[in-house]
């Protein structure tokens, strides 16, 4: 790409400026009161016989929470929404005349502008309730959350999504909400954000569907940035200078953790909610269904793949070519040769979405994804574990089991003490002013590994010594690995890279 010009990087400065909203801005949801319930609910779920469940947070400390990260600390950062069905709407409540502007929105001031003539009398309305970052900490050590900040909120623009996706990384934290990524730093160590940047403005061109927003944000093995966008499509000028269209589908993208070098890595997809890479850096989501009788999907990401979904499909009545030339099956013979077909079609809501790093769960959940199926009623949802293994291009599904019923979860990601946490948007699909946060351990006691893994992620790995490094580099867990990879490729080691993967028996 070109260097940008003079005029584009100011007008972008002066639009990253406009774009960052005002912290502390007095803004207080509706968010229930402390109560017995999120213990009370312990008692319902149906856990794995290895395992075991406690209550690390519940309602007031967090409420209606989309997506969380459990950082080095220990610490939780929880996107929350206050702005679903209150600023931001949904197709389906809307007559032909709608869709059609719908459709023909190629850009994020498309959209705004067809708010603007649709429902004037609604603007004020929907700009009232913010998206927000929650900070939990457990400062006691008690294994409970005993203090909440807001870390960053004002996200109220007629043009927000919800808040869906939210990472810390090496101090920066990142978050997604329509129409822009964030990159956010708390200086002072206060549990608030002091350092506001927009990397990438335009994502959300379309209403689409509730939910079909940005998530997914997760640090590849290469150290780039990776994140989704439903199919409320997108239309961004990178800082380079370039336009990335991609209106009508969902998509994953990447980029450097400041934003830089963005580029489509996977296209043709509905809504991929969670990102998660298994230990050989192969990428996969989980992908909703239309409601039009086909099956959500869990879907391996293959650079350059297109999956075959496009926003119009939604519109018709039998889904179009989608049912009709059956583009969201596995493989199979006679299949449309372009397709990145699915690995298998699972759950009803794929919703969050990890990967066993290694260390923590019992050795049976090794190699193993963990899926949240979202379907809106906790008796019908859980989190389940899926294995995948190499089929000819591609992966086939292999195994699952359930890990824990009877919860209604957004997210999950195994934390840095081992333990499963997981986000309770606690029952239904409306805004509850509710919000849990559960950890799942095993029964018959903490993996020995995993409070050396704890350690060396909450030291970090700068300053090690090169053999230091080196040597982690063969560990057991691989967040340590990836962390030991990032400090030596930092330093310009690739002499010593380069060694390791030159002869295996390195130690």
């Amino acid at each position: 790409m070109p260097d940008p010009s003079p005029s584009l990087v100011v007008s972008l400065a002066v639009l990253a400026a406009a774009a960052i909203p005002a912290q502390g801005s007095g803004y207080s949801p509706t968010i229930l009161g402390p109560s017995k319930e999120g213990e009370l609910a312990l008692s319902k779920f149906t856990v794995d016989p290895d395992l075991a469940v406690s209550l690390w947070a519940a309602e007031p400390m967090l409420a209606n929470p989309v997506a969380f990260w459990v950082d080095a600390h220990g610490r939780a950062f929880v996107a929350e929404t206050f702005r679903l069905h209150k600023g931001v709407t949904d197709n389906r409540r809307y007559g032909e005349d709608w869709i059609e502007a719908e459709l023909a929105c190629r850009s994020v001031e498309d959209r705004i502008a067809q708010y603007r003539r649709f429902f004037p009398e609604k603007i004020d309305e929907w700009t009232r309730e913010h998206e927000r970052i929650r900070l939990l900490t457990d400062d006691d050590g008690d294994g409970r959350a005993d203090r909440a900040t807001v870390f960053a909120d004002g996200f109220h623009r007629l043009e927000h999504g919800i808040a869906a996706g939210v990472l810390e990384h090496e101090g920066h934290v990142y978050f997604t909400c329509i129409p822009e990524l964030w990159r956010l730093r708390d200086r002072d160590g206060d549990g608030v954000a002091d350092e506001r940047e927009v990397l990438h403005t335009g994502y959300g061109v379309h209403t689409a569907l509730l939910g079909h927003d940005m998530h997914g944000l997760i640090v590849g093995p290469d150290g780039r940035l990776y994140f989704s966008i439903g199919d409320r499509g997108l239309r961004v000028t990178t800082r380079e200078g370039g336009t990335i269209d991609l209106p009508d589908e969902g998509a994953v993208l990447r980029c450097e953790p400041d934003g830089s070098g963005l580029e489509v890595f996977h296209r043709g997809l509905r809504n991929p909610q969670e990102l998660a890479f298994d230990d050989f850096g192969n990428l996969f989501t989980g992908d909703n269904n239309s409601d039009g009788g086909d099956r959500a999907r869990f879907v391996y990401l293959m650079e350059g793949g297109d999956c075959g979904w496009r926003i119009g499909f939604q519109t018709l009545a039998d889904r179009g070519p989608w049912n009709r030339e059956k583009l969201w099956h596995p493989p199979f013979r006679g299949q449309a040769a372009y397709l990145a077909p699915p690995v298998a079609n699972y759950a009803s809501g794929p919703s969050g979405l990890c990967f066993d790093p290694g260390t923590g769960l019992p050795e049976r959940w090794r190699g193993h994804f963990l899926l949240c199926d979202f379907r809106g009623s906790s008796s019908h949802s859980g989190v389940f574990a899926l294995r995948v293994v190499p089929h000819g291009a591609g992966f086939e599904l292999v195994g699952e089991q359930p890990v824990i019923r009877g919860v209604l979860p957004t997210d999950v990601m195994v934390g840095p003490d081992g333990a499963v946490w997981l986000t309770d948007w606690t029952e239904g699909w409306e805004q509850t002013g509710k919000g849990r946060i559960y950890r799942i351990t095993a029964k018959d006691g903490a993996d020995p590994r995993a409070a050396e893994v704890a350690r060396l992620l909450r030291e970090g790995m700068r300053g090690r010594p090169v053999p230091d490094l080196v040597r982690l580099l063969a560990h057991a867990d691989r967040r340590v690995r990836q962390a030991a990879q990032f400090a030596l490729a930092a330093a310009g080691e690739a002499e010593a890279l380069h060694g390791v993967a030159a002869d295996r028996g390195a130690s």
